[in-house]
């Protein structure tokens, strides 16, 4: 039996959207936006339910996706989080 690599289908990168982040083709919607529900403990089906415009097969190749490049999602999720609270709680302001 010969072995094949597969791609994620759903998956692709565009520099004008989410600055080059993995996204769910066809959507704005990034991988690690996905990745952060499912670290808040959602399941793929609870994904999906808050985000409807997706499919479940979407949410599922996303959260394949993660999985594959978890330390880069991970260090961007870090990276979002310490720019919301550098923007939003200014050092010397209390």
């Amino acid at each position: 039996m010969s072995t094949k690599a597969f791609t994620h289908f759903h998956i692709t990168t565009n520099k004008a959207i989410c600055s080059g982040s993995p996204i769910i083709k066809g959507t704005r919607t990034s991988v690690a936006n996905i990745a952060g529900f499912y670290l808040m403990g959602m399941t793929a089906e609870e994904i999906q339910r808050e985000l409807p415009h997706l499919s479940l097969a979407q949410v599922f190749d996303a959260l394949a996706f993660y999985l594959d490049h978890r330390e880069e999602i991970d260090h961007e999720l870090r990276e979002d989080r310490e720019e919301v609270v550098s923007n939003n709680f200014p050092p010397g302001k209390y």
